[in-house]
């Protein structure tokens, strides 16, 4: 389980560095952060429940700021 924040880490890191290619800097900052935090929890050692359980935390809050975002600060096209 934790090869697999690993995995997410260098996902993370490849779409980092196409937002830094494409002068995207905000959201490269963003998934370079993303990218330390995964590495950084692929080499603790967790048991595979509190893997688990940190991840749904990630999911969560991370789909809670994207809907914010979309329908409060892009607003909707009604």
């Amino acid at each position: 389980m934790a090869r697999m924040f690993r995995v997410l880490g260098f996902f993370t890191l490849m779409i980092g560095l196409m937002a830094f290619a494409g002068d995207m800097m905000e959201m490269a900052l963003l998934f370079f952060l993303q990218t330390a935090f995964f590495v950084l929890l692929g080499y603790l050692k967790f048991t595979e429940k509190t893997y688990i359980l940190i991840f749904w935390g990630y999911m969560i809050v991370t789909f809670t700021g994207f809907s914010y975002w979309t329908v409060f600060k892009m607003g909707l096209p009604f």
